[in-house]
């Protein structure tokens, strides 16, 4: 591969692994980011510049030749300098959709990971799985998996081997899962976040209709649905502790562990996961399914899974101090937010949430369940605090508000309030937090909340060293 391609916000947690993954292939790239222009997370612009990847301002100055081709993500507007240039110089342009696709639809075994919650972490576990019994695969991951980071390669978002199999997270929001055609189909879960459950519905089942082996949580009520309409000889359910293909039984949970008994027909296999939560094991079950649908034994996928440890950003203890834990997580939506609080529930201290939203616009569609999501969860002791949600510019609609849904919760006499400024909140937060508490940072779609979360317990063990 000969190609040249220039990213337009290579950064990008979409864009950073695709442009690895051609990296790694032999094609010649160059990117842009604002990021990189704002001087803002340089370990990992120097990752790419290490693999390679040359890196430009986003001026327009690294577009000079039609034989580039330019591929930017839908929330490039067409005013950037950069798509000015190719438009001048006549470069083609395709969407980082268009060419995942194209690149995973040219694979010989495709395994699309769909759903509104969990797809990083199951992509993640099926890589390691098919990595650990020897199949090479090539992974195509929106999280820096944990497994396949080194001092030299700490952003390990993707993996490229010269496997038959190409694994990917397929994402829904902007309705490119549309662009996918999997053989093997795993879809773990749908609810609200950026699109409404009739447009979901049809995106996951036309998905789902075009693999032949769909590996489908019976667990969820939407994806069970979804799965009635599926041929049995075509489907592998899951769920944990219900009635599925594959079943987990006898939960043991651990404060960042869980194990848990497999049960596949006749077979009982038991099960020790690296990482915590009732949702960690729906997620491994969804691996262990599709990595069978791939050829693994079921023991063996079983027991590869043992050794995955967690994505970056996904329940990630950044450390302690002064007897407070600081934990880094991903959660956006009702479903994810859910998922990591009921794993903190199980076990005592009192939570400090610091809750960054990803937009505006999924506020506007997600207020209600958010709401409801987290006033159940919400304690007598607890914290909540919201800063404005990430904002990258453009033009957007501010309809609904962190204030609003601080305001909605206050209301139910959930412990919410709302400061703008985030690093007032983190600070705030800090401030308050005592010997065993669990301050929380979460969020989507701004990888310097990661360095927040660091700032944080840097202070707190500032302040206990006095």
């Amino acid at each position: 591969m000969n190609q040249r391609y220039f990213f337009v916000g290579v950064g990008g947690s979409g864009m950073t692994p695709l442009a690895m993954i051609l990296a790694g292939r032999g094609a010649r790239i160059a990117g842009s980011d604002r990021t990189l222009d704002q001087g803002r997370l340089a370990p990992k612009f120097q990752a790419l510049r290490d693999l390679g990847i040359e890196l430009f301002p986003q001026d327009g100055s690294g577009i000079t030749s039609a034989e580039q081709t330019v591929v930017a993500s839908a929330a490039v507007e067409d005013s950037v300098p950069d798509i000015q240039a190719a438009t001048r110089v006549g470069a083609p342009r395709l969407s980082r959709a268009q060419l995942l696709a194209s690149l995973f639809n040219d694979s010989r075994v495709r395994i699309g990971v769909a759903g509104t919650s969990g797809k990083s972490t199951v992509t993640g576990m099926i890589g390691w799985i098919l990595h650990a019994v020897g199949r090479d695969p090539t992974v195509m991951n929106g999280a820096v998996m944990k497994n396949f980071a080194a001092p030299d390669r700490p952003f390990a978002s993707a993996l490229v081997g010269q496997g038959d199999a190409f694994v990917s997270e397929v994402d829904e929001s902007d309705g490119s899962i549309a662009l996918y055609a999997p053989d093997i189909a795993v879809l773990n879960n749908v609810s609200l976040d950026h699109k409404s459950l009739e447009e979901l519905r049809t995106l996951f089942g036309d998905f789902a209709g075009k693999a032949s082996r769909v590996i489908v949580n019976a667990g969820d009520a939407e994806a069970a649905a979804l799965a009635a309409t599926i041929g049995s000889d075509r489907r592998t359910t899951f769920a944990v502790e219900g009635e599925a293909d594959l079943v987990a039984r006898d939960l043991e949970p651990e404060p960042f562990a869980i194990a848990f008994t497999l049960a596949a027909a006749d077979e009982r296999i038991p099960v020790h996961l690296s990482v915590p939560g009732r949702h960690n094991v729906a997620n491994a079950l969804a691996a262990i399914g599709a990595a069978h649908a791939a050829g693994v034994p079921l023991a063996d996928a079983a027991k590869a899974v043992e050794g995955f440890v967690g994505l970056k950003r996904r329940f990630e203890l950044v450390g302690e101090a002064g007897g407070i834990a600081v934990i880094d997580d991903f959660g956006h939506n009702p479903d994810k937010i859910a998922a990591t609080l009921d794993t903190l529930l199980a076990f005592p201290g009192p939570l400090k949430l610091l809750f960054q939203p990803h937009g505006y616009g999924p506020l506007k569609v997600m207020r209600r369940e958010l709401v409801e999501s987290l006033a159940q969860r919400l304690r007598p002791g607890d914290e909540l605090v919201l800063p404005d949600p990430v904002y990258h510019g453009g033009t957007t609609s501010r309809e609904v508000t962190s204030a609003d849904i601080a305001a909605d919760l206050a209301a139910l006499g959930a412990p919410a309030r709302h400061i703008p400024d985030r690093a007032a909140a983190a600070a705030h937060l800090v401030a308050g937090a005592r010997p065993g508490d669990r301050i929380v940072v979460m969020g989507a779609r701004d990888d310097t909340l990661s360095q927040l979360a660091a700032d944080m317990l840097a202070a707190l063990a500032k302040r206990s060293d006095r």
